[in-house]
């Protein structure tokens, strides 16, 4: 239901963004307005398509998808506010056009929707900077500070390491489960330009040789990251081995052991649990 006054708001930078590597695609406004039109033709009547299959439709009628052409043209008709997603084929991801899937509503003025995102944003990600928020909505600087004029008073904020961070007086103090196993590129590691708040640079040499925190599953324990973790699915089980930065309590090997049981659980699968030391 936000997505027509998500797009408004945030649209306009992103397509000014694609301009370069749409200058060296060869797609001017003319050749996207005939994508949209083809695209909008072949999803009318409840249609749901994959992206391969948009693609074809495209080159049916003399329109190249060669390269990243039709990444950028889908890009733009969702920009357009023409496609949007879809439900999925197996495991395959669709599209559908937005008007047929997404029922028309008031939308929000822009004030309004400045403040809506700002609000959300720091209700979910807080705490957080405004330099966060700026790189993960891609919002102006000077559009960012707008918004959270507008809502600060909702929210609490603390200073840390020369930042200031706010968040929502509702989120809890303290992490609810004192450790958790995260994916690697997790929005809790990924979402934030300054990352000394929850891992010490100290142990990159820990990690593996991608050398890159974003690209390791991470061990989080009490927020912060302790640890790395990797799993090896047999046929009948889950072996899992943790990778500590530093010695741990008895309580804190104690939670690591419940946050691997509790990922074995999701799985379904009994598991084993070896601990690798790389202080």
């Amino acid at each position: 239901m936000d997505i027509r006054w998500l797009l408004a708001l945030t649209a306009p930078r992103v397509r000014a963004q694609l301009k370069y590597m749409d200058r060296q695609l060869e797609l001017d406004d003319a050749l996207l307005e005939r994508s949209n039109t083809v695209l909008e033709k072949t999803l009318r009547g409840g249609k749901h398509l994959t992206r391969v299959e948009l693609g074809s439709a495209l080159q049916e009628r003399g329109i190249n998808t060669d390269d990243l052409r039709l990444t950028h043209l889908v890009m733009h008709a969702e920009l357009d506010g023409v496609l949007c997603s879809g439900p999925r084929h197996g495991k395959q991801f669709t599209y559908a056009l937005l008007e047929e899937r997404v029922p028309q509503i008031n939308s929000l003025e822009r004030h309004e929707a400045l403040a809506e995102i700002t609000r959300r944003y720091f209700t979910g990600h807080g705490p957080a900077t405004l330099k966060d928020f700026v790189w993960w909505s891609g919002l102006s600087t000077a559009d960012a500070k707008r918004g959270l004029e507008m809502v600060k008073s909702e929210f609490e904020r603390e200073f840390l390491m020369d930042e200031t961070y706010w968040f929502s007086p509702s989120q809890p103090k303290k992490p609810v489960t004192k450790a958790v196993f995260l994916p690697s590129y997790d929005e809790y590691t990924v979402g934030y330009t300054d990352r000394r708040a929850i891992f010490d640079a100290s142990h990159t040499d820990k990690l593996d040789a991608r050398g890159s925190i974003l690209a390791q599953n991470a061990i989080l324990i009490l927020g912060h990251v302790m640890g790395t973790w990797k799993r090896t699915l047999k046929k009948n089980s889950v072996v899992i081995e943790a990778i500590l930065f530093r010695v741990m309590k008895k309580s804190e090997m104690h939670a690591v052991i419940e946050a691997a049981e509790r990922y074995a659980n999701f799985l379904g699968l009994p598991f084993s649990l070896d601990f690798v030391e790389t202080h």
